[in-house]
């Protein structure tokens, strides 16, 4: 009985998108912060060249500067990519983009560089980065300015419901997606909070813990018609999960290597 009245609020609270304005990320893998390796920074203009030229749709990061810019960066903290202190946020753009990353020849970017760069030649995702003393308007506004006149295809989603909610208000034209992880929770409780976390998101597609692959309530999703994309696949173990599990990967590594493909299609 619980789970009909869950499949009920999820198909009223979170319908699912028309296919063909999805359908692209079922087609593509996906390398997580750029094809990085020995050399190759993640999240680094170098990371998104190498998969441009592998034919591979791009996963990257985005946070917010002290002047509101949004700057490709997983991190927080500047200390592990950089050696710098301090936070990411308390640094202006141009301050950001004097710093070298470490490990390799580039600096941060922001996103409006990124996108030049990558001018359409693949699909992208932008993973909004968030936590819970932060607030989610600014950075949202940020990357809707950048993408406004973006021709390519590209999507973006966070782990924080209240992102893609964001973007279902005031940029429903924009591709959206929930990031979720169950860590091996699959109580009543935790189930009930995935839901809520669907019905507030409202998302267009879900990004999912391979980990936590094979998941009634991925599989679930998938059966209404939400792309399921699987993170982070980096060994041909899980690159085997998620061909069998999911729509497409987010793989870096060994993952890429391990789904025996060059490029972008997967069909």
């Amino acid at each position: 009985m619980l789970y009909l009245l869950f499949a009920l609020l999820d198909r009223w609270f979170a319908p699912a998108p028309p296919g063909a304005r999805v359908e692209w990320l079922k087609t593509h893998v996906f390398a997580h912060r750029g094809l990085h390796g020995p050399g190759v920074v993640e999240n680094s203009v170098s990371a998104f060249t190498e998969a441009i030229v592998r034919g591979l749709g791009i996963e990257c990061d985005v946070q917010r500067s002290s002047d509101g810019q949004a700057m490709v960066f997983h991190d927080w903290d500047l200390a592990r990519l950089t050696g710098q202190t301090g936070q990411l946020i308390d640094y202006s753009a141009a301050q950001l983009g004097k710093l070298d990353l470490t490990g390799g020849g580039d600096t941060i970017p922001t996103l409006r560089q990124m996108l030049d760069l990558v001018g359409g030649h693949v699909p992208l995702l932008i993973e909004i980065k968030s936590r819970p003393d932060l607030h989610v308007v600014p950075l949202c506004l940020a990357v809707r300015r950048v993408l406004e006149g973006y021709q390519g295809q590209v999507a973006v989603m966070s782990f924080d419901p209240r992102v893609s909610r964001w973007f279902a208000r005031y940029s429903p034209h924009t591709v959206r997606g929930l990031v979720m992880t169950e860590g091996a929770k699959r109580t009543l409780f935790a189930q009930t909070r995935r839901h809520f976390a669907l019905w507030q998101a409202r998302p267009q597609f879900l990004a999912y813990d391979v980990r936590d692959l094979p998941s009634r309530f991925a599989s679930g999703m998938r059966r209404r018609g939400l792309p399921l994309l699987a993170w982070t696949v980096n060994s041909p173990q899980m690159a085997a999960r998620a061909a069998a599990q999911a729509d497409a990967p987010i793989a870096e590594g060994p993952g890429v290597e391990g789904l025996g493909v060059e490029g972008l299609a997967l069909a």
